[in-house]
């Protein structure tokens, strides 16, 4: 059976390899803080693996204390807060031959984008049930597998043959986006921290003073207005969702209204996910992409999204209070 944990270590192993490359990279100013940034990150996904082995009610049989990867989380900060991140020269092709591999790739160059979601739909979905994957992590797993398999039939479509060469374009986007990548993490830890602090519970209190009586449509509104909000402020639909599911989309839509739990609480995230497309918080998303692209305006692509964002807002508004109850 393939464990979730073994994706983490995964993922965590990359983070290392990026950055024992970026301390032999001499030219970057700043190669040996960037490194301990990105190798320190990556040893938090294993040694994560033995703190959480020592919640209440796990039965596993090694254990770690969680103060050490505390002091790294700090570490991390100190790291990204004081700019002590930088960028090398990236290991790439000429222009005039990234040119030439496009013209003679043509379409194909999508091949290996395209199989992430396929791989993961097959996993998801025909694999879930044969016990080849961790009980309730086979979407996951699939990801993460879908990755794993776009990059070897990404090499195979560009007939690359060193695994050196995907690395080191990786770790070049790695250090163009800097610490913005953890962003969707912080702000989704944000969001978890919220609903336990009882957030959520007081935004209720709010709202249910102000909407009226047993109102579907205001309270459908109030809760797709208010995950699109808050998902701007926070940059993370996931952290918005546990406050304004606590505070309207379970208690009100849900319990008193009667509305059907997955079309709703599907619908409220999509309507987050609006949200998304408007805010300079969501840096992966909006304020990364303008960079990697090098556009003069770094808040060009939210501009362009805007108009989409709310016109798909108001759809879900109408789809929820239409088809949900």
């Amino acid at each position: 059976m393939i464990k979730v944990e073994w994706l983490y270590w995964l993922v965590g192993l990359v983070f290392i390899i990026m950055a024992v490359q970026m301390a032999a990279d001499r030219s970057n100013p700043k190669r040996w803080t960037s490194a301990a940034f990105w190798g320190l990150l990556g040893l938090t996904f294993p040694y994560g693996t033995g703190v959480a082995n020592a919640a209440p009610g796990s039965a596993a049989s090694w254990t770690l204390p969680a103060e050490p990867l505390g002091v790294a989380v700090l570490g991390l900060i100190v790291l990204a807060g004081f700019n002590f991140l930088g960028k090398g020269v990236p290991v790439t092709t000429s222009a005039e031959q990234r040119e030439a591999s496009a013209v003679r790739l043509g379409s194909k160059i999508f091949i290996p984008a395209l199989t992430i979601p396929v791989v993961a739909i097959v996993c998801s979905s025909v694999l879930d049930e044969s016990g080849l994957f961790e009980t309730g992590k086979s979407t996951l797993l699939g990801l993460g597998l879908g990755c794993v398999v776009a990059l070897v039939v990404g090499m195979l479509v560009t007939g690359e043959r060193s695994i050196s060469v995907p690395i080191h374009s990786g770790r070049s986007m790695l250090e163009a986006m800097g610490s913005a990548l953890l962003l969707p993490q912080l702000l989704a830890v944000l969001g978890s921290i919220f609903a336990v602090a009882g957030v959520g519970t007081q935004v209720g209190s709010i709202v249910n003073n102000v909407l009226p009586e047993n109102s579907k449509y205001f309270a459908v509104i109030a809760y797709c207005l208010g995950m699109f909000l808050f998902t701007v402020i926070m940059g993370n639909a996931f952290a918005a969702f546990p406050v304004m599911t606590a505070a309207i989309g379970w208690p009100v839509l849900i319990e008193q209204m009667h509305g059907d739990a997955p079309a709703v609480l599907a619908i409220g995230m999509l309507a987050g996910f609006c949200g998304t497309l408007c805010t300079p918080m969501a840096a992966n998303f909006n304020i990364v992409p303008a960079t990697l692209l090098e556009l003069k305006d770094q808040y060009g692509p939210i501009k362009a999204q805007i108009p989409t964002a709310l016109a798909l807002l108001v759809c879900c508004t109408a789809i929820m209070a239409l088809f949900a109850f």
